[in-house]
């Protein structure tokens, strides 16, 4: 799907997830969050697809690194949610190779979900209409940007 730099497949080693599964885990979620609410900003979310998503809770999970993010969209935002959660509406797993893929267009949601590479939980009315809504993203074009050349070191 994705033209230029491919991010490989891969997966962090196991201590990874285990220390990260120790580390507080707010920052992620309000990470997530501000980096949704900046899309919906840049209208790169549907607002009709926003709607429907009013109230419903959400978790990420990505098992590799042991972060997980919890999140809800109530009167207009992606909100963090903290503490005791009760079972999310929709919840998403993967390693993070999958997540970077699905976010730069690289693979679709679709082919992640049967390759087992992506798990989706919950709701599933709310499930493929999240998936649509990734799927019609069109991130826009920075001009002027291109990644560097990396050098060739095989010999």
């Amino acid at each position: 799907m994705s033209q230029g730099f491919n991010i490989p497949r891969f997966k962090l080693p196991a201590f990874v997830a285990k220390v990260g599964a120790r580390l507080p885990q707010w920052p992620h979620a309000i990470a997530l969050t501000t980096a949704l609410n900046a899309a919906k900003k840049l209208k790169l979310l549907p607002e009709d697809s926003l709607a429907m998503l009013e109230g419903r809770s959400f978790f990420v999970d990505v098992l590799d690194t042991g972060g997980q993010a919890h999140f809800t969209y109530r009167a207009g935002l992606f909100r963090p949610l903290f503490g005791a959660m009760v079972a999310p509406d929709l919840t998403f797993r993967a390693n993070l190779s999958a997540f970077l893929q699905l976010v730069a267009r690289q693979e679709d949601p679709d082919t992640l979900f049967f390759n087992r590479e992506l798990s989706i939980e919950g709701d599933t009315e709310l499930g493929l209409m999240v998936k649509n809504m990734l799927d019609a993203i069109e991130w826009p074009r920075l001009p002027g940007f291109h990644l560097p050349r990396l050098p060739n070191f095989r010999h």
